[in-house]
C-alpha cells in the first residue's frame, strides 16, 4: 500500500511538472525573435502583407498570445500537438515517426555507456594502483573533455575517407530499402555503431569515474570484509555484495542524464545525417515552425519524466530498505 501511494504522489508531481514544461515551452519560443508567417511566405515566394494576414489567420497567429497559449495547453492535454508550418501535417504524426530512431539511438548509447563504464569502474576499484586504473582514468578524462560534434566529425572522417569500414550517414543504405528479416537489421545496426559510439563516450566516462569511486567506497565497508572472513569467492563479493549497492548512483546519474542524451542526440543526428527527432528538431527551428518545435520539446520533456520516475521506482529494486517506503 505504501508503494502505491508512493507511485501516486510521484505520477501526481510529474502532471504538474509537465504542465508546467508545456508552460515554458511555450513562453521561451514565442519570446525568441522573428515571425513564423514571414518566414512560411517567403517560402511561398511571396511577403506581402495580404499572404502574411492570410496565413495568421490560417494557422491561428493573429489571435492573442494567451488566447494561443491556452488554445495550445487544451489541445496538447487532448494529444493534439498542433499542425506543422513546415510540413502540413499533424505534428504528433511527425514525432511518432522520428521517435523510434531517436529511442534506438539514445537506449543504445545510455546502455553502452552504463554497460561498459560500470565494469570499467569495477575494475579500476579492485586495484586502485594498478595501470589498468591509471588507464580508465586517463580515458574517462580524454572522453569527458571531447565534444560530442568534434568526435563524431572525426569519426566520420575516419571511416569516411581514411578506414570506411562503416556507413558514415543515414539509418539505412538505399540499396536495401524493402529488405526484410536479419539483412535489415544488420544493416540498422551497422549505421548506428557510429553515432551511439559518438553519443555514449562521453557519458561512459562519467559512469567508469562514478562506479570506481562508489566501489572504492563499498568494497571498504564492515560487510564487505565480513562477506569476505566467511570464505566467499572475490567475484561473489564484487559483483553481488558490493556492486549492487554501488549502483545507487550510477543508477540517479544515468536518471538525470536522459534529458542531456536527448539533447546531445540533436548534435549527434546532425553530424551524421540520422533521421530522428534531433534533425527535425534542427529544421523546425531554421525554419520558425513554432507547432513542430514545441511538440518535440514536449515529447522530450515527457521522455525525462518518465525516465525519472522509472529510475526511482528502480531504487526499490536495487535497496529492498526503500521498498517499504
Amino acid at each position: 500500500m505504501h508503494v502505491f501511494f508512493a507511485i501516486l504522489r510521484r505520477l501526481a508531481w510529474a502532471a504538474g511538472l509537465m504542465m508546467a514544461v508545456l508552460a515554458t515551452n511555450f513562453v521561451l519560443i514565442h519570446a525568441a525573435p522573428g515571425d513564423a508567417a514571414s518566414v512560411i511566405a517567403g517560402e511561398m515566394g511571396g511577403g506581402d502583407e495580404q499572404v502574411i494576414a492570410s496565413i495568421k489567420k490560417a494557422y491561428g497567429l493573429d489571435q492573442p498570445l494567451q488566447v494561443q497559449f491556452f488554445t495550445y495547453i487544451g489541445k496538447s492535454l487532448q494529444g493534439d500537438l498542433g499542425q506543422s508550418y513546415a510540413y502540413n501535417r499533424p505534428v504528433a504524426g511527425l514525432i511518432f515517426e522520428r521517435v523510434r530512431p531517436t529511442v534506438l539511438l539514445v537506449l543504445t548509447a545510455l546502455v553502452f555507456a552504463i554497460v561498459v563504464g560500470t565494469l570499467l569502474g569495477v575494475v579500476a576499484s579492485r586495484r586502485p594502483d594498478s595501470v589498468a586504473s591509471s588507464a580508465v582514468t586517463i580515458m574517462s578524462l580524454v572522453g569527458y573533455s571531447m565534444p560530442v560534434f568534434w568526435t563524431g566529425i572525426l569519426l566520420v572522417i575516419l571511416f569516411g575517407k581514411v578506414w570506411p569500414i562503416l556507413p558514415i550517414a543515414g539509418m539505412r543504405d538505399l540499396r536495401m530499402y524493402g529488405a526484410t528479416g536479419w539483412a535489415a537489421v544488420s544493416d540498422v545496426l551497422q549505421h548506428l555503431v557510429l553515432p551511439a559510439f559518438t553519443l555514449s563516450i562521453v557519458y561512459l566516462a562519467q559512469y567508469s569515474r562514478l562506479s570506481r569511486a562508489s566501489m572504492l567506497e563499498v568494497l571498504g565497508s564492515d560487510y564487505i570484509r565480513t562477506a569476505r572472513a566467511k570464505g566467499l569467492s572475490e567475484w561473489v563479493v564484487t559483483f553481488k555484495h558490493a556492486l549492487r549497492n554501488a549502483l545507487m548512483p550510477v543508477v540517479t546519474i544515468a536518471g538525470l542524464q536522459f534529458g542531456n542524451l536527448i539533447s546531445g542526440a540533436v548534435l549527434v543526428e546532425t553530424v551524421f545525417s540520422w533521421p530522428g527527432l534531433g534533425t527535425l528538431a534542427l529544421d523546425s527551428i531554421l525554419g520558425r515552425d513554432y507547432p513542430t518545435l514545441l511538440g518535440i520539446l514536449t515529447f522530450s520533456s515527457m521522455l525525462v519524466i518518465v525516465a525519472n520516475l522509472l529510475t526511482d521506482l528502480s531504487y526499490r529494486w536495487i535497496d529492498p530498505r526503500l521498498r517499504g517506503k
